[in-house]
């Protein structure tokens, strides 16, 4: 009998310190996932509230604009939000691809896309069936012919303006000038062009002699200001509009080779780092900076996908370089 009631006893202590070391474990678990929920993380393989996916289409990765925007956004998901997945495509500079990333984002069911497009009208059709799916879109830095949830960007036609009165200032309201043009029919080409071409009816001692689509490339640039400089001679070109300031650097290849560089001014968009430079060495003589949308890109599709409202278009701010204010840019540019 006794024997039969010490273990009974030892069964008793022995249930009690294993529902003790349970409800232990239990707690501190608790804990943690309080403790996590309160910094806004979902650490690890946490199944704690929804895991968003963002799919990133971008154009091209062939430019430093479109790595600083890709891997900006990237950047910013993985150092803050813990509870996105961000997918990232390459469209290199083909609209049939990037429309084909589109779909492939749309099979994956991912909640938000995230575009800048090659073309507006190549690929409006698939943003609207992302839109149709129940996808949320932003678009940056270009648009689309079809409604968005949300556009970040500069504004692009007065960045052609903007150009057309330096010029106008610059060469004293005469001289003639060679246009490069981006890549045909995205937006940003089209309002840079328009802004510049209005804008220059103003200024009747300026003419455009020459103008071709590069693309936003440093080597076509180079190329087509190879055969400008063939084609007018010495004192026949004062000034080079580039779209872009990696145009603008091939154009400063091309001229500098062919020993014209002291009676072409160049200018280009974007304020890349080696145009700021450029400018800088006397070798350009302005830019104007155009935002490449990181991490405002990620920091706004988070919003969205959290339910925040917000407005339809965020307009982000330029800004103009030249010999007088560049040595406060230096250092600066991406």
């Amino acid at each position: 009998m006794r024997k039969a009631w010490f273990r009974k006893v030892n069964l008793v202590f022995c249930t009690l310190f294993i529902l003790l070391v349970v409800l232990s474990g239990c707690s501190s678990a608790v804990n943690q996932s309080n403790a996590n929920t309160a910094n806004g993380k979902t650490e690890g393989n946490s199944t704690a509230g929804k895991k968003y996916v963002i799919g990133f289409s971008q154009a091209t990765m062939n430019n430093p604009h479109r790595v600083a925007m890709t891997e900006g956004n990237k950047k910013w998901v993985k150092e803050n939000f813990f509870d996105v997945e961000m997918i990232v495509t390459d469209g290199q500079n083909n609209a049939t691809k990037q429309v084909a990333d589109v779909e492939d984002l749309i099979a994956r069911k991912i909640d938000l896309l995230m575009i800048s497009p090659i073309t507006e009208d190549a690929l409006s059709g698939v943003v609207k069936k992302a839109k149709d799916a129940g996808i949320k879109v932003v678009t940056l830095d270009r648009k689309v012919n079809t409604p968005v949830d949300l556009h970040i960007g500069a504004e692009n036609k007065p960045i052609g303006v903007k150009v057309a009165k330096f010029l106008n200032g610059h060469l004293n309201g005469k001289g003639n000038i060679i246009e490069i043009q981006g890549t045909a029919g995205a937006s940003a080409t089209n309002d840079r062009h328009e802004g510049f071409m209005t804008e220059l009816k103003n200024y009747p001692g300026l003419k455009v002699i020459g103008t071709q689509y590069c693309d936003y490339l440093r080597e076509n640039a180079m190329k087509y200001m190879e055969d400008m400089l063939q084609r007018f001679g010495p004192g026949e070109i004062q000034a080079v509009y580039a779209h872009n300031d990696e145009e603008a650097l091939g154009a400063l290849k091309a001229i500098e080779a062919a020993n014209r560089l002291k009676e072409i001014a160049i200018v280009g968009v974007d304020g890349e780092e080696l145009a700021i430079q450029a400018i800088k060495d006397g070798k350009m003589a302005y830019t104007v900076t155009y935002p490449f949308v990181a991490p405002e890109g990620a920091q706004n599709a988070y919003k969205l996908l959290k339910g925040e409202k917000l407005p339809a278009e965020i307009v982000l701010e330029n800004k103009e370089i030249d010999a007088k204010n560049v040595s406060e840019w230096i250092g600066k540019g991406f």
